[in-house]
């Protein structure tokens, strides 16, 4: 199989359905799962994997509301939250589109009731408490419970949930994240003090589903990193939930050549051959999202076996050594981010030789990588933009 011939990433939808089946074996009877596909489902193509994951959540997360539209789009039908800010000029597509906001101060509560009344319609949201992350979100204070009593008495708004956000739960110790969850509760009953219940109280994400943290009991917990087969960090614990990583990365062999002793290879001549070499030359680089930091420390497999990286890898292409797999020849398939045969190269085996972070490098594979997508072993769909087209431009 290789309906594209530079570049393309696999994205197994089988694997992202049991990773979502090993989760909820995790979490107690009756708490509900947020499928977050922020960042085009974190490089891995936000609209299938949202249609793969619907029958395991109770909703959807985003980061902007344009990727909330897009699923919209596309038929979810299901709760869609925004993680981030949204700006009050794009409240009516929130309205228009049923898609809730965060929110944590009055200004934007009164801003959407507004617009709500205006419109005739009920607009929910969910309220984000600032417990740690030092980012966006309330302070879990009295004065904040005393504003969130005036937004409940706001017409044309309902608070639908809230929630907090882990800075350390992928770490061993959990004392950040039990300090967290205190203050998220804590705040929790000042709201009750005041007469206002929250119906959906959601703080875990991946590394608290993975754990099995207090906070999985709460109403909803958030899946992200995990959805995709990949653990938030090498501190988590990976006995109790077993994933599955859906992506696979595969070029071909587009070129091979021996070299003498003593020719320098790629930019900079960073690397210099001390022996006769065949190198092969893989057509893709940091241009398509594969990162340079990899120059002359990553390798790929080619028949089964790592070919390492020879100097600098470029926008568009880097050469491996091929010397020690004389069989390997031009059209071969390479697979930079996956498995052939008994080897394996993981991203987060990337991560490691280049310096990066495993979340990073799926999200940055660009749009000059069409995504396919398996099910049941066989191609379920594609996405590219091979066929992108600008609008509203004139030659001047």
């Amino acid at each position: 199989m290789r309906p594209y011939n530079r570049v393309y990433a696999t994205v197994n939808l089988d694997a992202v359905a049991d990773n979502m089946k090993e989760m909820a074996g995790n979490l107690p009877s009756g708490t509900g799962m947020i499928g977050v596909v922020k960042a085009d489902g974190y490089g891995h193509g936000a609209v299938p994997v949202a249609m793969t994951v619907d029958p395991y959540v109770r909703g959807f997360a985003v980061a902007t509301v344009e990727e909330g539209v897009i699923l919209r789009r596309h038929g979810v039908g299901k709760m869609i939250l925004i993680l981030g800010v949204t700006h009050p000029d794009q409240y009516g597509e929130l309205i228009r589109y049923q898609i809730r906001p965060t929110v944590f101060t009055l200004r934007q509560a009164e801003r959407l009731s507004e617009l709500a009344c205006r419109e005739g319609v009920r607009a929910k949201l969910h309220l984000a408490v600032d417990t740690g992350m030092s980012r966006i979100g309330m302070e879990p204070d009295e004065a904040s419970a005393d504003m969130v009593l005036s937004m409940s008495r706001l017409p044309g708004i309902e608070i639908e949930g809230m929630f907090t956000h882990f800075a350390r739960a992928d770490e061993r110790d959990k004392e950040s994240a039990r300090a967290q969850l205190a203050a998220y509760l804590n705040f929790s009953e000042m709201l009750k003090r005041r007469g206002i219940e929250i119906p959906l109280k959601h703080c875990s994400n991946s590394a608290g589903i993975v754990e099995g943290l207090p906070s999985n009991s709460l109403d909803l917990v958030r899946a992200g990193i995990s959805i995709y087969g990949l653990y938030p960090s090498d501190e988590v614990d990976r006995e109790t939930v077993h994933l599955t990583p859906a992506m696979e990365l595969k070029s071909r062999i587009s070129y091979i050549k021996t070299i003498r002793p003593g020719t320098p290879v790629s930019y900079g001549g960073t690397f210099v051959a001390g022996r006769p070499t065949r190198i092969a030359t893989i057509p893709v680089g940091y241009g398509d999202g594969y990162p340079r930091s990899l120059s002359s420390r990553g390798s790929v497999l080619i028949r089964g076996r790592r070919a390492p990286i020879l100097g600098r890898v470029c926008m568009d292409q880097f050469m491996v050594d091929v010397t020690d797999i004389p069989e390997a020849e031009e059209e071969d398939e390479v697979t930079l981010i996956g498995r052939d045969g008994g080897e394996q190269i993981s991203v987060e085996e990337l991560a490691r030789l280049g310096g990066g972070f495993h979340y990073e490098l799926i999200c940055d594979l660009g749009k000059r990588v069409p995504r396919v997508y398996l099910q049941g072993g066989r191609i379920a769909g594609t996405k590219d933009y091979f066929q992108d087209v600008y609008e509203g431009f004139r030659r001047p």
